[in-house]
This record gives structure tokens, C-alpha cells and sequence, in this order.
């Protein structure tokens, strides 16, 4: 069977986004929040269209050791873990490997804020609509991090926020308090995220930094 691409890259991606969220273009109580690293391009071009300001917002999957792309939860920035134990009890993962995974993926959430960030402190989020962005959603388990993650920090609400996903994953965040998902294309069958991107070549942390700096760089010079 043939798929065609929907997208040629993750810039084309992000303009599709944001016409779908341009409802909110304007607003001072927006933020766009980036999942590093092949969010962040497709938020830049949200942030932009919306003229809002934009951060990175650090989520790692958990992998099955010598499984790595078969996630058992995740984790994000300030600790948060989302565990799926159904998946390891039928794995039967011992805890020791649990936690030596999550303790991995926790050193390199740190590496990055340090990496991404530097010494800019991370955005306040207490009382304001969060626009949540990857490039895609599959199972859904690391944006589940980043969600729940980001319902510690008060938002008054969170938009799940991609321009392609399965239609199951976009539909599970429809369903809770204070949360909505905006998901540009739900092709079926689904499959992968990269199928539907000619070109889903990697993001680098080179990227994510210029990215981050002209962002900031417009939303500076759009408050003086």
C-alpha cells in the first residue's frame, strides 16, 4: 500500500498547526511549549503564527531495555513520571530496571533544560493557556507525561497540540478536565508519525537552540 506524505517537513507542519490554532492568535495569556527535539521546529512556526511566546518543555520516554522504541511510560521536566504497570508486570521488568531506566532518562531531561535553557528560568504557567506541541502523536505516552506533568503547574488550560496523529491517541486527551487536543491530520491506518513527513530527518540540539534564541529574540522585541 502507498502512503503520500502529508507534510514536507516539520516548518510546513507547524503552518498547518497554526491555522487550526489561529483562534488564539494574539492573546496575552498564551504560551507555546515545545517537546524537544522534533517538536520544537512545529512549535516555532505555532509560536509565530500566534504571536506568542515559546519554551521547551523537556518528556523522555521510558524504553524497554534492548526495546528502547517500546516505551513503558516517561518522564518530564520536574520529576514527573507516567509508568504504564500493566506494561511492565507483563514484561515482568524487575524494579531495579525500572528505576535504572528512569534515573537515565531523568539525568538527560536535566542535560537538556541545561542545554536548551541555560540559566533563563522556566515560564510561569499559573493561569494561562499552554499549547502543548510535537510533530506527532503515536501511542500518545509521551505527551501523557507532559500533560500531567503540566496540570502540577496550575495552566488554565492545556491544548494538546500536533499536526498529525492516530486517531485514538488525539481522541484520549478529549476526555479530560481542563485539556484539549487540536491534531491537524488523523490518518488511518496509522502506522508511524515519520510516514506522513517527507522529510523527518532529526532534529539536532543545534537547532533546537537557534530555534529557542530567535524565538525569544521576536518575543523580546515584540514587548518593547
Amino acid at each position: 500500500m502507498q502512503y503520500q506524505p502529508v507534510f514536507q517537513d516539520r516548518i510546513d507542519a507547524g503552518k498547518a498547526l497554526a491555522r487550526d490554532l489561529g483562534n488564539y492568535a494574539g492573546r496575552d495569556d498564551v504560551i507555546v511549549l515545545a517537546l524537544p527535539r522534533g517538536g520544537v521546529p512545529v512549535a516555532y512556526e505555532v509560536a509565530r503564527e500566534l504571536r506568542a511566546p515559546m519554551d521547551v518543555f523537556v518528556v523522555r520516554k521510558l524504553g524497554v531495555p534492548g526495546q528502547e522504541e517500546f516505551g513503558f511510560g516517561a518522564i518530564a521536566s520536574g520529576g514527573t513520571r507516567f509508568v504504564n504497570e500493566e506494561v511492565v508486570r507483563a514484561l515482568r521488568m524487575p524494579e531495579t530496571i525500572v528505576e535504572r531506566v528512569i534515573a537515565r532518562e531523568e539525568a538527560e531531561v536535566q542535560r537538556r533544560e541545561r542545554l536548551y535553557r541555560g540559566d533563563r528560568p522556566e515560564p510561569e504557567l499559573n493561569g494561562r493557556l499552554v499549547i502543548i506541541v510535537d510533530d506527532g502523536l503515536a501511542t500518545g505516552s509521551t505527551m501523557r507525561a507532559a500533560v500531567t506533568a503540566l496540570k502540577t503547574r496550575d495552566p488554565k488550560l492545556i491544548i494538546v497540540a500536533v499536526p498529525v496523529a492516530s486517531e485514538q491517541a488525539c481522541e484520549d486527551f478529549k476526555h479530560e478536565a481542563d485539556v484539549m487536543s487540536v491534531c491537524a491530520v488523523t490518518p488511518e491506518p496509522f502506522y508511524g508519525v515519520g510516514m506522513w513527513y517527507r522529510d523527518f530527518s532529526q532534529t539536532t540540539d543545534e537547532e533546537v537552540r537557534q530555534l529557542l534564541g530567535s524565538a525569544n529574540a521576536a518575543a523580546t522585541a515584540g514587548s518593547k
